[in-house]
Order: C-alpha cells, then structure tokens, then sequence
C-alpha cells in the first residue's frame, strides 16, 4: 500500500519538478483589470468593458454574450452555465450563480423508455433542458453589474450582426455533422451551411436571427429604471416570443443521437416557471486555502472529495510530473469521482460526510500500488450507492443510423452526440470583484436551429440516467447533475484565483492539477497551464454513450516516456494524446495585500487567451 501522512510543514513543502522544465513564460500581471476565456474576442470584449469602466460582472456577461457567436460548436443561448463569483463588498462569501435548468415537467423516464430508449440520447430536443443560461447571465448584471443592458450586448450583436471571422474547429465541427442537416436538420443546414457550403477557418459568419434577439430582449425594457429593464428582458426571454418559438418548433418529432425521431417535451409553462438564482458554494479547506464549488447538483465537489484524500499524502504522491504522483492523483480521482455517480445529484447529498476525515480517511486506504479497474463508491450511513450500468461499448437498437464513431475529447459524432466540451472565462477587476464561469450546452449541433431564434436548446439531460434509483435518474423539475464546474480560490478570506476549463468529466480533473502546482508546488498560474496533463477514463461518462474505460488513463506524451512505462507497468491502460493536446484552463488571480493582478490561458490549439494592463 501506498503509505500516507500528515501534511508537511510549509518551510519543506516544496518536492515538485520545477516548473522551469515546462515553461518559462510569465503569467500576465497589472493591477486595473484582467480577463481569461477560451476565445480571444470573448477576452477582449471583457476587457474592453472594464477599460472602460466596468466591473468583473458587466465585462464577464459581455464576454459570455461573446462566446455564444464565436463558439458555436461549444456553447450557446438555449444552453447552461454555473458560475461562482465574490464581490468586492464582501469578498470573503463565496456565491454560486445557477444557470442549470432542470427537466421539463413532462421529461418522465417513463415516457423516455416508451419512447424506446434505453439512454437519454445525446442529440435532439428530448436532451434539453430547460434553459436559463441567458436568465442567469442578466440576473448577474442586474444585481451586480453596473452598465445597461444595450452597452453588454452591443459588442454580441456587432459580431452576429456584422460578422466575425469563424474558428476552423466550427467549419470541421459542421462537417461532422453535414449529413445530419441536410437530412435531418434543413433549418440547421439553412444556418450553417448556407449555399450546402461549409465554412472554412477565416470566413466571416453571421447570425441574423440571434442578433434579432438579443435586439428584441433590449427593446422589452422600455421605461423605467435599470434593474427593471434586465428585468423585463428576462421576462420576455421566459414568457414571450423565445419560449414561443422553442415550443412551437420542438414539437415537430426530428431524428436524434438514438438513429429515431421524437418530439420534444418542452414547454412555455417550463420557460415561465424557471429562474436562475444563486447559491452558497460549496468549499473545502486545502493547505490553507479555500477552494470553492457549486453544490452537488454538479461535479464540483468530486474536486474536493479528491483534495480531501489527497491533503492525506505527503508531497511527494502529489507531484503532478512524477510516475507516483500521477498514479496517486489518478487513483484519488477515480475514488471521488465513483462517489459523484454513487451519490451526486439535484437531492439530498451528505456532503459533510463525503468530506469529513474519517471517510476521507477510508477511501486514502484504497489506493496501492497497482492501479484499480474497478467501479468502488464508498458507504455512506443511510444511502444505498447507485452503480450504474458499467458499459464499455454501447450501441443502442438503431445503431446501423446513428453513424457514431470516435471517441477522445473532444468529440463531435455525425449524429450531433458530443462528449463534454464547452467553454470559459473568467474575469477579476481593480476593485476585487471577482468571477469564474463555465457557459455550456446549446451546441450548434445538439438539436435543429431554431429558424426564428438562430440557436437549438442543449442536451444537459443526457446526464441523467434511465435507470431507476439513481439520485440523478430523469426526474422532472430536477437538474441534471451537470459536469460544469467553475472553482475560485481564497486566502483568509480574500479571492485569489478564478480558474476553469472546458472539458466534460475532465474539466475538475485538468483543473486539480493547477492546484496542486501552485498551491503545492509553488508554479505560477501560466507555468501550471503549460504543464503536462493527464485524466482518468476509468469512470462512467457523463455524456451519451456513457460508457467507461476500466484502468483508463490519457496522458501528454510530454509526461515523459519513463513516467509511462512506469504508469503502464502498475496497470493503468494508457491512451497517449500527443504532446499539447490536453486541458484548456485559463485563470486570473489577485494578491490581496498588493492589488496586483494575473492572468494566464491555455495555449493549446492557439485559441484561449489572456488580457489585462
């Protein structure tokens, strides 16, 4: 067995690899303002915002409104978002911002199953959630924000309705599923594939209708003061013309990811009676720091669960770059994250004991020096753990019609089934506000676009299961226990960092990594980022198909060949990714006794970026 203890003291706590091995650019520094997310128009329409005298809340629904036209193919309006968030007034409280729709009223697993299905497929309206990302993002400006509505959005609707340059991964993400839209899907053909031509990276894109909207949303506001215009746009988002416009088309049946058709299940009363809101977070003290989550409606916890096992280790099992590191962290995350399907879900979850010491304390006695293949959540007094259906391949009746192929991360399938992608930012200014949020869901391919909206709903209900039992079985009214999770960090109360990353079940897993590198190691937040990464697939997706690879571990080749062979030879089943092909963190960080700021982004696939002065 792998020999546990106390945590060292902080004058030897430094074991690591340097940094130095892996990078030696520096994290980005100023103290007025600084931006990270996963597209640099998104970044630099946050930034622009607060040199212009906006706060970390306006700058981050700029960007977010952003992201819906430059990342398509990783997240859209009928989607979700969580976020977490302190302000300046009151740093030390933490708050989650819920963005996460539940299911629709008539999202029964009865009706799913007489449908035929064994699985909620992952493309097509009966995926959807109700969708309140756009409800969350005005929730946050009206509250906490300070510009007008028209201001955030202006920089939104000049690249839908001017133009932007579009990602080559768009054009390669429409190619996938090209067959499907002129098939299946024409009004999704109509909006992405005008003319049957697909776009290529460079090409300047449009999207009319959604600029419509969000010109339609402003114009709901009419008199009155500033909070109550956000508050007559939310309306009309909840009760007018887009909740018309989704219903009405949804309930034409269209193919989805199962190779059949069906309607959707949605409707206006959904929209109504659905409000994002906010939550407290939830939290975890690791060597001196709080690390701070949404609830276990998410997989956010499963983060904490795994800091808890590990703050049991010296620092030596927690070094990233070494083969017994890796091990470590690999079979921590495999044990936390069993606990995420065993008992994670929109219910009653015993959090205080998924993190007291002495289960903690239970599960660190688990891991040995070969690497598990099995399935092992813990016992919990009171709780009967539900394992789910362990499948390593999964075709369902109609295979011969979905045309699934491929697997990896990310994954487009030409039925419009994707495996967790989605996108990021996060945003700090000069006053100390502070905001990490992950948008998600309403992929360009999760669903037919709508034609008078410019935008398809999400597919965040694949989550759930079918089965029943599950405390995240399709329950209508629950939210899907959704894999979007945002972190921020503090120190005695202050924020010090807003991190996350796009990336599904892998999102807490590359995210873990940076804070064992900087809270551990002693890299900085751009040292972190470059650095290798590596995930476990040794754990059931939480994406359609939902299957899982026992003893699955990807990892950059840059890990090193000695690492893995060491990996393989204590039985992990190694999948080699390349050498920059992992991860997409970005981050921003403040010191709270000199102001000064810090960000830093992925420079993986050359599209994350980080801005400030």
């Amino acid at each position: 067995m792998i020999e546990a203890h106390p945590p060292p003291a902080e004058s030897d706590s430094v074991t690591f690899t340097p940094a130095s091995s892996f990078t030696t650019r520096p994290t980005l520094q100023g103290t007025f303002g600084m931006t990270a997310s996963t597209h640099w128009l998104a970044t630099a329409s946050a930034q622009a915002v607060l040199e212009r005298g906006g706060n970390a809340f306006d700058a981050a629904v700029a960007g977010a409104f952003v992201l819906h036209i430059v990342e398509p193919h990783l997240n859209g309006p009928g989607g979700d978002m969580t976020g977490v968030f302190v302000t300046a007034a009151n740093p030390s409280e933490p708050v989650v911002l819920m963005g996460q729709g539940p299911a629709p009223a008539a999202a029964t697993r009865e009706h799913y199953l007489a449908e035929g299905l064994e699985l909620v497929p992952g493309a097509g309206a009966l995926a959807a959630a109700v969708p309140i990302a756009v409800d969350a993002w005005l929730l946050l400006l009206r509250d906490h924000g300070t510009w007008e509505l028209a201001d955030v959005l202006a920089f939104a609707i000049g690249y839908a309705r001017d133009g932007h340059p579009v990602l080559e991964r768009v054009g390669s993400t429409i190619a996938t599923v090209a067959d499907l839209f002129a098939e299946h899907w024409p009004t999704s053909a109509a909006q992405w594939m005008p003319d049957g031509r697909i776009p290529r990276g460079g090409d300047i894109v449009r999207n009319l209708p959604y600029a419509a909207v969000l010109d339609r949303l402003i114009a709901a506001g009419g008199a009155g003061s500033r909070a109550e215009r956000i508050d007559a746009a939310r309306r009309e988002w909840r009760e007018g013309f887009v909740a018309q416009a989704a219903v009405a088309f949804l309930a034409t049946p269209h193919r989805h990811s199962s190779g059949t058709d069906h309607a959707g299940v949605i409707t206006e009363a959904d929209f109504a009676s659905c409000a994002a809101g906010y939550e407290p977070a939830a939290t975890f003290e690791f060597r001196g720091l709080t690390i701070a989550k949404t609830g276990p409606w998410g997989q956010g916890p499963a983060l904490l669960q795994t800091l808890a096992i590990l703050d049991g280790f010296d620092d030596a099992h927690l070094d990233p770059s070494t083969a017994l590191g890796v091990h470590t962290i690999l079979e921590t995350q495999k044990l936390a994250i069993a606990d995420r399907e065993a008992f994670y879900g929109d219910t009653g979850v015993p959090l205080d004991h998924l993190l007291s010491p002495a289960y903690t304390a239970e599960r660190r006695a688990l891991i040995g020096e070969r690497a598990s293949h099995d399935f092992r959540p813990g016992s919990v007094p009171g709780h009967e753990p539900f394992l789910p259906p362990l499948r390593t391949e999964y075709l369902p009746p109609s295979a011969a019609s979905t045309g699934f192929a491929g697997v990896g991360e990310p994954t487009v399938a030409p039925t419009g089934e994707t495996r967790g992608d989605t996108c990021h930012l996060d945003v700090v200014d000069r006053w100390g506000n502070m905001v990490s949020a992950t948008p998600s869901g309403g992929w360009l391919q999760s669903s037919p676009t709508i034609p008078e909206l410019g935008f398809c709903l999400g597919t965040r209900l694949q989550m759930t299961w079918l089965e029943d039992g599950s405390p995240s079985t399709l329950t209508p009214g629950k939210r899907p226990r959704t894999t979007l999770t945002p972190t921020l960090v503090l120190r005695d109360g202050q924020p010090t960092t807003a991190l996350g990353s796009p990336g599904g079940d892998q999102q807490d897993q590359w995210q873990l990594l940076y804070l064992l590198r900087t809270i551990v190691g002693g890299y900085s937040p751009q040292q972190a980022i470059d650095a290798p990464v590596f995930h476990t697939t040794s754990i059931p997706g939480s994406f359609w198909p939902r299957t899982w690879t026992p003893g699955g571990a990807v990892v950059e080749d840059r890990l090193g060949e000695s690492v893995i062979a060491d990996l393989i030879a204590r039985g992990h089943v190694v999948t080699r990714a390349g050498d920059w092909a992992l991860g997409r963190l970005s981050a921003v960080t403040r010191d709270p006794s000199s102001g000064v700021l810090g960000a830093a982004a992925n420079p993986r696939g050359a599209q994350g970026y980080a801005a400030g002065r």
